[in-house]
């Protein structure tokens, strides 16, 4: 069943001579479950395409379809609660709350919409992540990896339809890289998770089951690995 879809998918910067195509009738479909990769040069438009996906830009023209609704045409507060509760981002940067503890970082979307956490699942996540013992401490008192370990949990804890990770290891060592693609995996595999990477690393890429490369805003490969 398809969890996404982008249609003619299409996105300008400026006009006249100076107008710049960053997307350019950008069209496929994602199934519920798969662990995507998308790859390209810097200026490819797959950037923009992560922008448009995680409702934090809107195309020029197209539609792009999650788990049912075209997020393109809805308005800013009605895209915000869509975003907030059906897709999950993971940023190169983290981006968690530095006054917050972890606990309140991976509950932050939660509260956000007004619902308190399911303590079942809470438990779930945070011992998948490992991050048990570090469940008081401030973003400013753990590692990279930890700190991205948060950022998954919170982009899981609504179950959202789409996750969205953005370069999640640009910011990490090798071996911490690796960890946090095995944690994205492990939560595709044994949960069901719908993943999407944005990434330039060729050996994460290559780790997807399938690849799609733009260039130049557009898609010229798309091929499945496994």
């Amino acid at each position: 069943m398809k969890v996404l879809e982008t249609v003619d998918l299409c996105k300008t910067y400026g006009s006249g001579d100076t107008m710049v195509k960053a997307l350019d009738n950008v069209s496929f479909s994602v199934e519920r479950g798969e662990f995507l990769a998308i790859v390209g040069p810097s200026g490819s438009g797959k950037s923009t395409l992560m922008h448009i996906l995680g409702g934090v830009d809107t195309p020029t023209s197209g539609s792009a379809i999650i788990d049912g609704t075209d997020i393109s045409k809805l308005d800013e507060t009605a895209l915000a609660i869509f975003r907030r509760r059906q897709i999950g981002l993971v940023y190169q940067f983290y981006n968690l709350i530095p006054i917050l503890t972890v606990e309140e970082n991976l509950t932050l979307p939660l509260l956000l919409d007004g619902r308190k956490p399911d303590k079942r699942q809470l438990d779930n996540i945070i011992d998948r992540l490992g991050l048990r013992e570090r469940l008081t401490h401030l973003p400013s008192q753990l590692s990279g990896g930890q700190q991205q370990r948060v950022s998954i949990g919170r982009a899981l804890i609504n179950n959202p339809a789409l996750m969205l990770a953005d370069e999640p290891t640009g910011n990490l060592d090798s071996a911490n890289s690796r960890e946090i693609i095995s944690l994205l995996r492990k939560f595709n595999k044994e949960l069901g998770q719908t993943v999407i990477i944005i990434t330039h690393d060729e050996n994460i890429a290559l780790s997807a089951d399938r690849l799609i490369e733009i260039r130049d805003g557009r898609i010229v490969r798309d091929e499945r690995r496994a």
